[in-house]
């Protein structure tokens, strides 16, 4: 059975939506890599955990970089909880802090 990957609400679809074609197809390269080598296969430089149940897709293009951070559900189920443009080297703590909000909201 293959990994699902799916996102929390509307809002957050509708965020990675807004981005470019290129940042778009990057995410759906990885979702595919997932689907196909399974989640355990799947290392840097696609994704790497942030922190507690965070993890995050590393999406590039010509804006720069964009990340989606996502958690693993049970049923083989990973769900994007928070999509956002990174402009700073490190990660900031805000978004961080919304996203493990948003995390408590997965079963």
């Amino acid at each position: 059975m293959p990994w699902a990957v799916g996102f929390l609400d509307e809002e957050t679809k509708a965020a990675l939506d807004a981005f470019p074609l290129d940042i778009r197809a990057s995410f759906q390269r990885i979702v595919e890599l997932i689907q196909a080598n399974g989640l355990e296969r799947v290392r840097e430089p696609y994704l790497k955990r942030l922190e507690g149940p965070l993890w995050e897709m590393r999406l590039k293009g010509k804006i720069g970089i964009v990340r989606a951070v996502y958690v693993s559900a049970t049923g083989m189920r990973i769900v994007v909880v928070h999509v956002f443009a990174k402009k700073t080297q490190k990660t900031p703590r805000k978004e961080i802090v919304k996203a493990l909000k948003k995390a408590k909201e997965v079963q």
